[in-house]
């Protein structure tokens, strides 16, 4: 009747308990056992598991310890077992002195088969405060500790670790444990023959890792033991040591750096990494540790990958490691966990993508392995932590333009766009992946934002096409310009390089392997970029008007016309306004030089008449398309004098902001510092320039005229 939930209830209702624990003192064997059965039976249920404790069971069951008969001695354990699990339970063990029979019967070789039922009991009072501190006063734990080491039974080995396991939980604890000495006893366990060992063992240093002392003892001891367990055939023994392996590497300001996200920056933006005490990071290199992690990364449990994925990371803080690693092909590995099922899974591979992701060369393994498909998609998870992450991501690997405009092309924008219309899931890493994404895509910042920075530099390809509507798809340049002719509005492009530059390039990067062509992307981007940011040095363009006519378009990607007429407004604009020796002058002289080159002056009232939608239209015939180089444009209004002038002076090194204003207007901004009478300098003030009406003039921010220039 006490095995069935219904009839136990009805015992209960009954007063069944009371008569059952009186029999427990029957002369009778027989009565004992079957009574204690019974109990056994009822206690599984949690309302009898309190009753009995209120009944003063625990005298009774503890003199059944002694019975002559094992089967009642065992089932008094088991008993003991279940209702220790409750907290007054283990206060009344204590108090009546059980931990001291509990302990006699572990140094009694002859009652070597209740052992682990024994254990088991001990197990729960370990988790109390107040038992372990008496059972540590009276030696007790020294005792059990002692007991466990020259212990080969596996299931007491087993036991005693999940028992460990379980108490760790509360600080204090873990101090009494370490204190005596604990950690030598899980790292024996280690090397044992039984999987199922191994696996509590490595569970229970998880568990002590959160006490900073055990965790710099386990650390220098047990991670070459761990980093063995990787390769076992076992899934969960692997599970195991990997779980270890992660709370070992982490956040422990003792071993080694906590990885957060503010860390993570720190690490992206450069900064050196430092740790405290011993580094285990370097352990885990040491013992060869980083192959069986990436090995793990294959494994068939969603733990094993996401504490593999979470160790390799803590890892990458090291430089020495991170390129080991990465040599190793981390970047293709987390394809896989990126398109997980699992959220930790994927929470934790977007995280890695973040902290390797800062290397060129990653990106671009990534980028080519199609990676960038699934960290896209992770942006529409429900789970707060994955999208964070994959935000995170998309922010890191949107730092060189080719995988931002990758990035977007794969609808990342839009998306980010989305996730920072809601206030629910807005974070400030959806805010700042928008931001770095359009950085590194200017085509699709103006188009979208309507604002150029002095921080934006527009380099060879930009393309203005207007402005996108919301939710509309943004073509590439190569998509719009294989368009037929249409009355809208002209793209204009920017190309200031010779043809025969790009040919050879693109040749150079067919040829050459993915890592080796990233590099030497990476090498020319990092020239290109020290030549714009010396903008008293700039070197003359050769121009060549000859172009090679014969390009196998089999083997090439589409390149845009280059754009010599442009390429000779930048070689007059450094010669001629680059030596003037304010930034003043060069403003002026380069505000005058765009208007000369784009039909002069026009007055106000003859705004009307001027008439470049017609030349517009016939360079557009003349070209059989939308595309037009800047160059061509010999009649510009607003929009187009703003560009070429942004264009010029970031190539010159004159910082401009391009704003996009309503009905074809759009103007530069610049800051210029004043000067005082008495020769003190003043905060710079922001002027627009006037492009159009009186070339050169500088509107000074805010004014009527300055509010005039920018609305019709």
């Amino acid at each position: 009747m006490a095995v069935e939930y219904t009839t136990k209830v009805k015992i209960f209702e009954q007063g069944g308990l009371e008569p059952l624990i009186r029999l427990l003192g029957s002369l009778d064997p027989d009565v004992k056992k079957n009574s204690l059965e019974c109990i056994y039976l009822l206690v599984q249920d949690f309302q009898n598991r309190a009753a009995v404790c209120e009944l003063n069971i625990i005298p009774p069951l503890l003199g059944l310890l002694e019975s002559e008969y094992p089967v009642i001695q065992l089932l008094a354990l088991q008993t003991l077992e279940v209702i220790s699990k409750e907290r007054e339970t283990r206060i009344l063990l204590g108090e009546n002195k059980g931990l001291d029979c509990l302990l006699k019967i572990l140094e009694n070789n002859e009652l070597s088969d209740l052992h682990v039922e024994t254990l088991a009991v001990l197990g729960n009072c370990l988790e109390d405060v107040h038992i372990l501190q008496q059972i540590q006063l009276t030696g007790g734990l020294k005792k059990l500790l002692s007991f466990l080491e020259v212990s080969t039974v596996p299931d007491i080995q087993k036991n005693a670790a999940k028992a460990i396991t379980k108490a760790a939980y509360h600080s204090e604890i873990r101090k009494i444990l370490h204190w005596e000495e604990v950690e030598k006893f899980l790292l024996s366990l280690l090397d044992t023959n039984n999987d199922e060992v191994k696996v509590a063992a490595s569970q229970a240093i998880s568990a002590m890792c959160d006490n900073i002392d055990s965790k710099c003892v386990l650390g220098f001891q047990g991670i070459p033991q761990l980093v063995q367990l990787l390769s076992s055939d076992n899934e969960e023994v692997k599970e195991a040591a990997v779980t270890a392996l992660t709370n070992l590497t982490t956040a422990s300001p003792r071993n080694t750096r906590t990885w957060s996200h503010n860390h993570l920056f720190q690490h992206c933006l450069g900064a050196a990494p430092f740790s405290h005490g011993y580094n285990v990071i370097c352990i885990v290199a040491e013992a060869e540790g980083i192959e069986p992690l990436m090995n793990t990364l294959n494994a068939q449990r969603d733990g094993a990958i996401s504490n593999a994925i979470a160790v390799l990371t803590n890892l990458s803080l090291q430089e020495p490691s991170r390129v080991n690693i990465q040599s190793q092909g981390i970047m293709s590995a987390l394809v896989g966990p990126l398109r997980s099922t699992n959220s930790q899974v994927q929470s934790r591979a977007a995280f890695a993508v973040a902290a390797f992701g800062c290397d060129a060369d990653a990106r671009t393994e990534l980028r080519n392995a199609g990676g960038l498909g699934p960290l896209v998609e992770l942006l529409h998870s429900k789970n707060e932590e994955v999208r964070r992450n994959a935000c995170w991501a998309v922010m890191v690997c949107g730092s060189d333009e080719l995988t931002a405009v990758e990035l977007c092309r794969l609808g990342a924008l839009d998306i980010l766009e989305e996730i920072n219309q809601s206030t629910k899931r807005k974070n400030k890493f959806s805010e700042a992946a928008l931001e770095k994404l359009l950085d590194n895509n200017l085509s699709q910042k103006y188009s979208r934002m309507g604002y150029l920075s002095s921080s934006n530099i527009i380099t060879n390809g930009f393309y203005d096409c207007g402005q996108i509507k919301h939710g509309e798809k943004f073509l590439s340049l190569e998509e719009l310009s294989k368009q037929e002719l249409t009355d809208r509005r002209a793209i204009i492009f920017i190309n200031a390089k010779p043809q025969e530059s790009v040919i050879v390039e693109n040749v150079q990067d067919e040829s050459s392997s993915a890592s080796g062509a990233s590099s030497k992307e990476k090498a020319r981007k990092g020239k290109g970029k020290k030549e714009e940011e010396k903008p008293k040095e700039v070197t003359e363009v050769a121009v060549t008007h000859t172009v090679q006519e014969e390009i196998n378009p089999e083997n090439s990607h589409w390149l845009p016309p280059p754009d010599f007429i442009l390429m000779d407004y930048i070689n007059d604009a450094s010669k001629t306004i680059l030596p003037l020796t304010s930034t003043r002058e060069q403003v002026v002289a380069l505000a005058q030089f765009v208007a000369d080159k784009m039909g002069g002056s026009v007055g106000r009232e003859q705004l009307h008449n001027f008439f470049w939608e017609l030349d517009l239209s016939k360079i557009e015939f003349e070209l059989k398309s939308n595309v037009v180089p800047i160059g061509k444009i010999k009649r510009g209004t607003f929009y187009h004098r703003a560009l070429l002038f942004k264009v010029i002076a970031d190539r010159i090194g004159i910082g401009c902001s391009l704003v996009r204003g309503k009905y074809n207007r759009a103007w530069n901004e610049v800051k210029l510092v004043e000067h005082s009478p008495k020769g003190l300098l003043l905060p710079p003030q922001e002027y627009i320039v006037d492009l159009m009406f009186e070339p050169g003039s500088l509107l000074k921010q805010g004014s009527a005229k300055a509010d005039q220039y920018k609305r019709i």
